[in-house]
């Protein structure tokens, strides 16, 4: 009977309205929420089957009022505006793709098996065991550095190189001087016939492995002759012990092409003891052991190589040397680069690469679960997992020092609770009016 599919359809209506309202209320409380995705309602229409004509004039089909049904959707997909903060931590995606993160609670209940979640924006802080984490209790994930700072090799499609973010905040680092580029110019003049033969000096600092200043003592003796020789004898000295690490003849040339570059490199004395060097023609390096500690320093190449030592009629100049390392320092703080490198700042103005962060992307955002936390799980209906060095691919950036916005608009979802309301009464109008008419059908019978 057409009547008591009324009362059915408008007993949905309210029942879908209801629900309308209730994202539309979810929308506004989490208006100020960073991260927050805006959820709505999809609406799907209802039929009832009137088994066929029977009863209808006419042979017509019978209209019997279905109703209407509901099913909840979120714009995952959808990116809310970058604001700005003053927590370096503070962490935001730039375009596509989400931050992988996990509960630290389920990570230290089971470190096996983590429970990865996605989440597109938060605001993280070192705890009290160093994890940087929500005050919800969420942990950001990385691939971590070795000692070097550099990130290793890892699968992409799987969570299994993936760590919970965890600073040493009482860390001291020192990192051993490695690479020492050695610029410096010497007189030509010098080795000409009316040169003194005297010393040029200059001194180049490392530090060891114990994060300690120290120096090498570079004299640069001129050849004297006539016709100029253009031929100088190095000696590296380090001045910790006295000991000589290296003495070697450095010839340059006077050719055209090629003037003032250096032309050969001939050892004379390797060093003795725990003091050994080599010289490397293709990349013009010396390769120096300093008790266990290996430096290379870039000279220049024989063979048309890089060139960092050069002989020019011009005075002496050792301005420009510039090394690696740093010495020990205490740890000062975190900050995160639009790749995702997590690097920790120390007093001695050094930094280090702790941990990258990667985004995740499936095929379908919009299809993933939702979770508390602003976070997301990965679905069937999302597609599989796929871990990117951020802007590589089709993934944005990591923006340190931002949270990403709500991305509800109040007055859309003001309009929207209007238009509700007047739908949720009339659907009400509708059972109120199909009670009177079968009021009506009852009073037949007196």
């Amino acid at each position: 009977m057409g009547i008591s599919t009324s009362m059915n359809a408008g007993v949905s209506g309210l029942n879908a309205n209801g629900n309308k309202l209730s994202t539309i209320a979810d929308n506004i409380a989490n208006s100020e929420t960073y991260g927050y995705k805006r959820s709505d309602m999809d609406f799907s229409s209802m039929t009832v089957s009137a088994g066929g004509s029977s009863g209808v004039v006419g042979g017509g089909r019978a209209a019997l009022a279905g109703g209407v049904s509901t099913n909840a959707i979120w714009n995952i997909a959808a990116k809310g505006a970058l604001e700005g903060t003053s927590n370096s931590t503070d962490i935001a995606v730039s375009g596509r793709g989400m931050l992988p993160v996990t509960s630290l609670a389920s990570y230290q209940a089971n470190a096996d098996d983590l429970d990865l979640m996605l989440t597109t924006t938060g605001s993280f802080h070192t705890d009290k065991d160093g994890y940087l984490t929500t005050s919800s209790g969420i942990v950001l994930l990385g691939w971590p550095a070795d000692t070097e700072g550099n990130i290793l090799p890892a699968a992409r499609d799987t969570t299994a190189s993936l760590e919970p973010v965890k600073i040493n905040l009482s860390s001291v680092s020192a990192v051993p001087t490695e690479n020492i580029n050695m610029y410096a110019n010497l007189p030509a003049t010098d080795t000409g016939p009316d040169g003194t033969g005297t010393a040029r000096m200059m001194t180049l600092e490392y530090f060891d492995s114990l994060g300690s200043a120290q120096n090498l003592t570079v004299s640069y003796t001129p050849t004297v002759a006539d016709p100029q020789s253009n031929e100088w004898t190095m000696e590296i000295v380090d001045e910790k012990s006295g000991n000589s690490v290296g003495t070697y003849t450095i010839t340059f040339s006077d050719a055209t092409a090629t003037a003032g570059q250096v032309a050969s490199v001939v050892q004379v004395d390797g060093g003795a003891g725990a003091y050994t060097t080599s010289y490397d023609t293709s990349t013009g390096q010396l390769t120096m052991e300093l008790n266990g500690q290996t430096i290379m320093v870039a000279i220049g190449s024989d063979s048309g190589g890089p060139q960092y030592l050069s002989q020019l009629s011009s005075s002496f100049s050792s301005k420009g040397v510039t090394h690696d390392g740093s010495p020990a320092g205490t740890y000062q703080g975190v900050t995160i680069d639009e790749n995702g490198f997590i690097k920790a700042s120390y007093s001695s103005g050094f930094s280090k690469v702790l941990y990258q962060v990667p985004l995740a992307d499936v095929a379908n955002l919009d299809g993933l679960s939702v979770l508390d936390n602003q976070c997301f799980a990965v679905s069937a209906a999302s597609g599989s997992l796929y871990l990117w060095e951020p802007g590589d691919g089709p993934t944005g950036t990591v923006e340190g020092f931002a949270l990403e916005l709500s991305t509800t608009d109040i007055a859309t979802e003001l309009t929207d609770m209007i238009r509700t309301q007047r739908a949720y009464s009339s659907n009400a109008k509708i059972i109120q009016t199909v009670d009177e008419m079968l009021q009506e059908t009852t009073n037949l019978k007196r």
